[in-house]
């Protein structure tokens, strides 16, 4: 996308955002514009490392099979797009216009490269809340140097349909200027007899990843009229596979020359609609947009047969999100029918621009719900009102059993049942409940009194790492309005309120039902007093209501408190008893590495519940004292520990992998268990005389790869370049050894693309002998592999075939280890 305010899309491409940079006091290695060679597939079971979303290039999609590339199993989405509702009378704010415009999100929450595919270890992170303004999340990245194509990881996926919103992958060719090459195009539109082979794979990754379509971003020069037609009859071709979608970019015209129209005109048209023929779903117009230009692009649209409301004018908030100059009036005037809808360049600013989380909340409800904090109330000076203003709330809450934990996808610490059972922080989308629908919208009764505050606290919760707050000087009655629902309501249906005071007493909170029958006037049932400090819960009869639709859920607090305080940790909406799943079977680690001799990553696989509704399931390790301790959680039936730590000197540890229903019943736990390697055990190379082919410069000697350490920076490794490349040690005597431990470039902390892709580890007794190989590795994209073997040697020899992931000549070896009792 073409550049038209200080950082515009093509600051994608920049390697600062893409992770193109080497990590600071690296030393750069050079540029590949190239595609990278497939992977060789490689056992599932021989890796317990870390898996990545997947990206492309062309001709290495067409080698793509989900059966041989061990990452996508933990790629899959496992969380259907649910529907939404939009109850014109329940919209918060009077000038929004329900029907009409709709919001494009397009995001980029990690690096095209090295994107973890079910969260991480590190609690700050983009954990967006606001899905109620948003149908469409575009999953944004792709790069020459990486891959093109780039498809949306698990969580992200998850998160968006739990709440009802479409995911779209991103095909991304680049200008020329930024390592774009036209074969690529011509690459992706090559067909053979009636198929499109590209096209098929891009069904197969969207119906197999579990998400909706794809945005199509061509800015290549080169191409022609004959190149710009296989476009789009390639897109009709994959539409015809279905289910999938396109939303195509404005850049590339029917001519084939790349010529942002920032409209809907006739030189491009026909990538939306050509005569009766649907070429995409939408299309993304360029940021250069005017009122006259939107005009002219809705009366072409309808012209075309098609709704207006399939343009989003694009406006790019990554630089300034919202002190972004936008012209409002163009698309959404105020009293009048929407022109168009809009498409939100790198929202995620709210993020990447803040201080810390506090910051990155107050920023995201700032660009979304007004500088109020009330959707209702959007009065401003400013320009940006929030999407509030514009847009009415959609709400997925349309079906039972109806639960939320306030999760908000991030956490520092992990509750299960109100019980802490991890203090590290974390992130995963997958495990977000659906955000409340008004953020936030309180009402009082009292002339003059003061409304409470509701905030997702991050210091406590009952189910995850947050919960609902209200705090504030009580002086009279309080409506919290949170959830727009519908939600019929059967004789065996119940309301459960899980709250939690400063000390036990009365809670002077009701729970507020409104039904669609009257949705602004609220019912509301009382929750009493606590009877302690901790978690207690409420549950609530509703069969009084049997027949009627709920059409909101909030809360309403009444009273006289001057420091009013008190937490909700889940609020749920069901029929009769808590339903359980029944156990997973079959847990089975896929693979293992060992980041140390303490501590190991693993690959976990299990077969999923035979019964039951599962919302997901959490991995636990067994500890001495007969406590837990959780791992994780996924939707999936696969699951990446990142980080499992050995107790003391035990030689196996017990992991546990149990059903959490869509009501929140807890399954009994399906076991299996990990071993550890023997604690007599030595490393045998450790400074020892090491020799190799070379040397990068003098301080990246053979030494350093057998000095015990990683942590002293970047020149910590045996680096070389040679055409032969080998790092040879002699252990002395010879010695029976059970496994080598390579080290490679990110276990150092430099850029994962430097991992040692191809590579053998061979003994001999001594220099008469002829080597033997003992181990052989193809395909390795692990920061540290680990690789058990029964043998016999003095000298152990290392061989690099391949040293990076790209063409990048230098082999990084930070450690190469040889063990043995």
């Amino acid at each position: 996308m073409r550049q038209r305010f200080p950082a515009a899309l093509l600051a994608a491409l920049t390697a600062a955002l893409l992770g193109l940079l080497p990590t600071p006091g690296a030393t750069a290695a050079p540029a590949d514009p190239a595609p990278v060679a497939a992977p060789a597939p490689r056992a599932a079971e021989a890796r317990g490392d870390q898996p990545y979303a997947s990206y492309w290039h062309p001709d290495t999609l067409l080698n793509w099979d989900p059966a041989t590339d061990p990452d996508a199993r933990f790629n899959r989405s496992r969380v259907p797009l649910r529907p939404r509702v939009s109850d014109p009378a329940l919209k918060a704010n009077p000038h929004a216009r329900p029907g009409e415009g709709k919001v494009a999100s397009l995001v980029s929450f990690a690096p095209t490269s090295n994107n973890p595919s079910q969260g991480s270890a590190n609690p700050h992170y983009y954990a967006f809340r606001h899905w109620q303004y948003v149908d469409t999340l575009v999953f944004w990245g792709g790069s020459a140097s990486e891959g093109l194509i780039l498809a949306p990881n698990a969580t992200v996926i998850d998160a968006a349909h739990r709440n009802g919103v479409k995911v779209y992958g991103t095909v991304f060719f680049p200008p020329t200027a930024y390592g774009g090459q036209i074969q690529w195009v011509r690459d992706f539109t090559q067909k053979n007899g009636s198929r499109y082979p590209v096209a098929d794979k891009l069904v197969q990754v969207a119906q197999h990843y579990g998400f909706d379509g794809w945005f199509v971003n061509q800015e290549t020069a080169g191409g022609d009229a004959a190149l710009a037609t296989a476009l789009r009859e390639q897109m009709r071709y994959a539409r015809s596979l279905g289910p999938v979608e396109f939303m195509w970019y404005d850049a590339m015209t029917e001519s084939g020359s790349v010529s942002w129209q920032d409209a809907l005109t006739s030189a491009n048209d026909s990538f939306l609609q050509e005569g009766d023929r649907r070429t995409s779903d939408a299309m993304f117009l360029d940021f250069g947009w005017s009122a006259s230009g939107l005009d002219s692009s809705r009366t072409l649209a309808r012209g075309l047969g098609r709704d207006e409301h399939e343009l989003f004018a694009g406006i790019d908030t990554e630089a300034n999100g919202y002190q972004t100059s936008v012209p409002w009036s163009a698309v959404f005037p105020a009293g009048r029918e929407h022109v168009t809808s809009l498409g939100i360049y790198r929202p995620e600013w709210t993020y990447t621009s803040s201080a810390n989380r506090a910051d990155a909340e107050a920023r995201e409800a700032r660009f979304w719900d007004g500088a109020n904090g009330d959707p209702s109330d959007t009065t401003t000076s400013s320009a940006w009102k929030g999407l509030a203003h514009h847009i009415p709330e959609s709400s997925p809450v349309t079906a039972k059993p109806f639960v939320t934990s306030f999760g908000a996808g991030q956490g520092d610490f992990y509750h299960a049942r109100g019980v802490r059972v991890s203090s590290a922080g974390w992130n995963n989308l997958s495990l977000q409940d659906v955000p409340p629908t008004y953020r936030w919208l309180v009402t009082t009764t009292s002339p003059g009194g003061t409304k409470l505050s509701p905030s997702i606290d991050h210091t406590d919760a009952y189910e995850g790492g947050s919960s609902l707050r209200l705090t504030g000087q009580l002086d009279g009655v309080n409506t919290v309005r949170l959830y727009q629902t519908r939600l019929p309501v059967a004789a065996d249906t119940r309301l459960s309120v899980v709250l939690k005071t400063p000390a036990a007493g009365p809670t002077r909170l009701k729970a507020a039902l409104s039904f669609t029958d009257a949705p602004t006037t609220f019912t509301t049932l009382d929750l009493g007093a606590t009877t302690t400090a901790g978690w207690e819960r409420r549950t609530l009869d509703l069969s009084a209501y049997s027949g009627r639709t709920i059409a909101q859920i909030g809360l309403e607090a009444a009273g006289s408190v001057p420091a009013y305080d008190v937490r909700i940790g889940q609020l749920a909406v069901h029929d009769g008893a808590v339903d359980t799943a029944s156990a997973p079977t079959g847990v089975t680690v896929l693979g293992a590495s060992d980041v140390s001799a303490g501590r190991k990553s693993l690959r976990l696989a299990w077969t999923p519940s035979a019964t039951g509704s599962v919302r997901h399931y959490e991995v636990y390790r067994r500890d001495a004292d007969g406590g837990r301790t959780f791992l994780g959680a996924t939707p999936n039936d696969a699951y990446f520990v990142s980080r499992l730590d050995r107790a003391g000197t035990e030689s196996t540890t017990t992991l546990e992998v149990e059903a959490v229903s869509a009501e929140y019943g807890r399954s009994p736990a399906a076991t299996t268990t990990v071993t550890w390697a023997d604690t007599t055990a030595t490393n045998l190379a450790l400074n020892r005389p090491a020799t190799a082919s070379g040397q990068c410069n003098a301080a990246e000697t053979p030494a350093k790869a057998v000095n015990g350490t990683v942590t002293g920076g970047t020149t910590d490794k045996w680096c070389t370049t040679t055409t032969a490349k080998w790092l040879e040690v002699d252990l002395g005597s010879a010695r029976a050894l059970n496994r080598f431990v390579v080290r490679h470039a990110a276990a150092g902390g430099e850029d994962a693309a430097w991992n040692t892709r191809d590579f053998t580890v061979k003994v001999r007794a001594s220099t008469a002998d002829p080597w033997t190989t003992a181990v052989t590795v193809t395909g390795n994209t692990a920061a540290v592999t680990t690789h058990p073997v029964s043998a016999t040697g003095r000298y152990v020899r290392l061989e690099i075939t391949r040293p990076a992931q790209t063409s990048d000549p230098a082999a990084r070896i930070y450690e190469f280890e040889a063990w043995g009792p």
